[in-house]
């Protein structure tokens, strides 16, 4: 498996993990398995009655002051009991963010340590309405929590704006190297993004509409558990439009029916904690298309990863079909 997480490399991870152990105070022969390939790589980690979830970085995706800085909101959050969510662990030197060094000579990786909380990813059937109504609540009080939050000193997160999706050098790859897009799809594709670059030029970015966002919601990220809706996985959380989180949330399965029902179960479920504009309502699907072909762009450049390889060339023709509609739409 090419890439990023290669079978030498995830060898070698395994072996840093391994290595690692003693950073937690954990033992050498603590049980260890790979929960999941995506962004980063993330391993459970069992050790008697002691377990916790540790998260291993990409190479260059992200440096130690906005890792630091993605805990910080993600205490706050915590302390005001805004949202059910791990807790980071700090290891024995105190510090949350580590630099495992790797045994095979490879470069070393940041590592941070979670609490290993209960619940499953919502599953795709009936109860997803109930639960993003759910979601929208829980979305709310955290843009409610970011808008009256002062971040400490040193915060720094990225931008999820136009140019860090669609410029020069996007975030996540360019949206032109989709699996199988040709010269067609691309004019296509094309259309659709100079139509979202001129509705988010009239959106705007004022105070009410743009700012800290967990902008990663979809279902791999929320655990189930009971009566209660957890949210995991803070990694991409940065400054965004607050409707972008939402088209999070249906990643990899935007094209799907259920969706406009998904919507409108979010959108009661927000309205019942804080106020969102009928034309915050209205951008929602622009969002969505907007989503759509950032996560194309992901697919190309993160083709090492299982998800990646699961939604292939049929998701980038989706996003055609998907576009065809948003033009007829809005365009």
């Amino acid at each position: 498996m090419p890439g990023e997480y290669g079978d030498a490399v995830l060898a070698d991870l395994d072996a840093m993990v391994r290595d690692g152990l003693h950073r937690w105070g954990l033992s050498p022969g603590a049980s260890i398995r790979l929960l999941n390939i995506s962004e980063n790589a993330t391993y459970r980690i069992d050790d008697g009655t002691r377990c916790m979830v540790l998260r291993l970085h990409r190479l260059g995706y992200r440096t130690v002051p906005e890792i630091e800085s993605e805990l910080h909101w993600i205490q706050a959050l915590r302390a005001g009991a805004v949202v059910e969510t791990p807790a980071p662990i700090p290891a024995a030197d105190g510090r949350l963010v580590q630099s495992l060094p790797s045994p095979g000579g490879l470069p070393s990786r940041f590592a941070v340590g979670f609490e290993l909380v209960p619940g499953a990813e919502p599953a795709q059937g009936a109860d997803l309405v109930d639960w993003f109504r759910i979601l929208g609540r829980l979305t709310a009080a955290m843009h409610g929590h970011t808008k009256a939050w002062t971040p400490p000193p040193g915060f720094t997160r990225k931008a999820w704006d136009f140019a860090a999706i669609f410029g020069p050098e996007p975030i996540w790859g360019d949206w032109r190297s989709g699996l199988g897009l040709d010269d067609a799809g691309r004019a296509l594709a094309a259309r659709a993004v100079d139509v979202i670059e001129r509705r988010l030029l009239a959106f705007g970015r004022g105070r009410d509409r743009f700012g800290l966002i967990h902008a990663d919601l979809r279902l791999a990220n929320l655990l189930v558990d009971g009566a209660h809706l957890r949210v995991i996985d803070f990694d991409d959380c940065g400054f965004g439009w607050y409707a972008h989180d939402f088209a999070t949330a249906v990643s990899f399965f935007e094209h799907e029916p259920i969706v406009p029902e998904l919507m409108d179960a979010w959108v009661g479920g927000y309205r019942g904690r804080a106020h969102l504009s009928a034309e915050d309502e209205a951008e929602l699907p622009m969002f969505v298309m907007l989503r759509r072909l950032m996560l194309v762009a992901w697919v190309a450049s993160h083709a090492e990863t299982p998800t990646a390889q699961a939604m292939g060339t049929a998701y980038t023709q989706g996003a055609l079909d998907m576009a065809e509609n948003f033009l007829a739409r809005f365009g």
